[in-house]
């Protein structure tokens, strides 16, 4: 719920921006804190940005610590309240079982940051404290993370906090009927069993109450360090850190360069990525129906989705998993571990690729908004699916498509508002003129309309008919 409220902060008041949202009310976060940016394996998904214990001058050799000018001012006032409200029947075919969902569910998130201060170093004086200072490349964090790849060091140069005590309240209502082989429902519901048809609701209310100067938010200058300890600071936000290496770097999965045009760009993503699809396409039939009902299920709860992730991120590592150190229901958990029950079904030969395939699909999701990933989640059907990917072969080709063309069909009006819905919450125009369907995708920073059309890629693909 903290996370949650800080990533709507965020998103507000400098979306595309610099500053990151904190994730756990358990991360303190002062000035000079270094943190480490993990880039992630596809080149479109966000980094991650881990806190440490220590500041920058726990790092440095020698006994005078830096002690930079800071500048603190009123930021904001600040209070926000979110909410949705979904409604909508789902009818999915599986090889082995059918299953209708209908759900109205409703959520408010209410934010009361009031009064936020901004603290920050002074960059100048910092660069001049900085002058001659090295990093003890013996420390073990430094040691620790300089062997792991794709690591970076940050330390804060600047954080928001609140002012005085403040709150965060979350009210959920949810309610659905359920008809069919299912064994659960509703995505936040542990341990409720349906027979043929059945309903379920539950509602709850948590107030979380925030200390004063409490970190909310915090932007990095990252270090580009030298082998022997010296380091300097990018100042600009195209400049990144690193740790100088005596080979190449190790890159990132994606297109390098950049393309004449947002269509060309999408294009090239995704036939790099076309061998994942056309694996997951060439499953067995009942194993592509088992993922995609697994998948479906899971993509009710986006921590769920979450988890699932790092889970795959995990094994992608070659790290074997613990479901317990997930932070899940039991009932996601169950969802989970039937993929992975899939995955090794797979075989040794496929297991790897395949496992990628999924990292892939699952990644995207993971970097989607909530409301995207929920209209998602309800178009998750066998004929609507190969709409949604001929809808995406129109983004990435000439933007136009006839009404009448073979696979639209499915688009009914209902389903046609919720697409609609779907696509400009991944910043694609998606629009109806007379009798032709035009898309055009918005230049907005970001990658969302990319892991739209992965998701969408990689769901079609376990929806192909043999």
């Amino acid at each position: 719920m903290f996370a949650t409220a800080t990533r709507n902060f965020v998103d507000e008041v400098d979306r595309g921006g610099l500053l990151i949202p904190v994730s756990s009310l358990n991360d303190t976060i002062a000035l000079l804190t270094v943190v480490v940016k993990r880039k992630r394996f596809w080149v479109w998904q966000k980094p991650k940005y881990v806190p440490t214990d220590f500041n920058l001058n726990d790092l440095l050799t020698g006994d005078t610590p830096i002690k930079p000018g800071v500048i603190e001012t009123d930021f904001i006032k600040y209070n926000g309240t979110y909410g949705d409200k979904i409604q909508g029947t789902v009818a999915s075919q599986f090889v082995h079982s059918s299953v209708s969902l209908e759900g109205k569910d409703s959520s408010k998130l209410q934010l009361s940051f009031d009064s936020l201060k901004k603290e920050e170093v002074d960059v100048q004086k910092l660069l001049l404290d900085s002058k001659d200072r090295v990093l003890d490349m013996s420390h073990c964090l430094v040691q620790q993370t300089k062997q792991k790849h794709r690591r970076v060091f940050g330390i804060v140069k600047e954080r928001i906090v609140t002012a005085q005590p403040c709150s965060v309240i979350e009210e959920v209502q949810k309610g659905g009927e359920c008809g069919g082989g299912l064994s659960l429902c509703g995505p936040k519901s542990p341990k409720v069993a349906l027979k043929e048809n059945g309903s379920l609701s539950k509602d709850s209310n948590i107030n979380m109450e925030i200390p004063v100067h409490t970190t909310i938010a915090y932007a990095l200058l990252e270090l580009e360090i030298k082998q022997d300890g010296r380091y300097e600071l990018c100042l600009l936000s195209d400049t990144d850190g690193g740790f100088e290496v005596d080979g190449p770097k190790e890159g990132l999965f994606g297109v390098i360069g950049a393309p004449a045009s947002e269509n060309d760009h999408l294009r090239q993503e995704l036939e790099q990525l076309s061998d994942h699809f056309q694996l997951l396409s060439a499953l067995p039939a009942t194993t592509r129906s088992s993922l995609l009902q697994q998948i479906t299920n899971v993509m009710k709860d986006r921590g769920a989705v979450s988890s699932l992730q790092h889970v795959l991120d995990q094994m992608r590592l070659d790290k074997i998993p613990s479901l317990s150190d997930v932070t899940a229901t039991d009932s996601q958990k169950q969802n989970i571990q039937a993929i992975l029950d899939l995955l090794e079904e797979s075989g040794q030969e496929k297991s790897k690729p395949l496992l990628t395939a999924l990292h892939l699909i699952i990644s995207a999701m993971d970097e989607m908004k909530n409301d995207c990933l929920a209209v998602l989640g309800m178009c998750c059907r066998l004929t609507v699916l190969p709409a949604l990917e001929l809808l995406v072969q129109c983004v990435t080709g000439k933007g136009e498509l006839p009404r009448g063309s073979a696979g639209l069909a499915a688009l009914t009006e209902d389903v046609y508002e919720k697409t609609e819905h779907l696509f400009a919450s991944s910043n694609v125009s998606l629009t109806r003129d007379g009798d032709t369907v035009k898309t055009y995708i918005n230049h907005v920073p970001g990658n969302l309309a990319l892991v739209l059309c992965i998701a969408v890629r990689g769901l079609a693909s376990l929806a192909h008919s043999d």
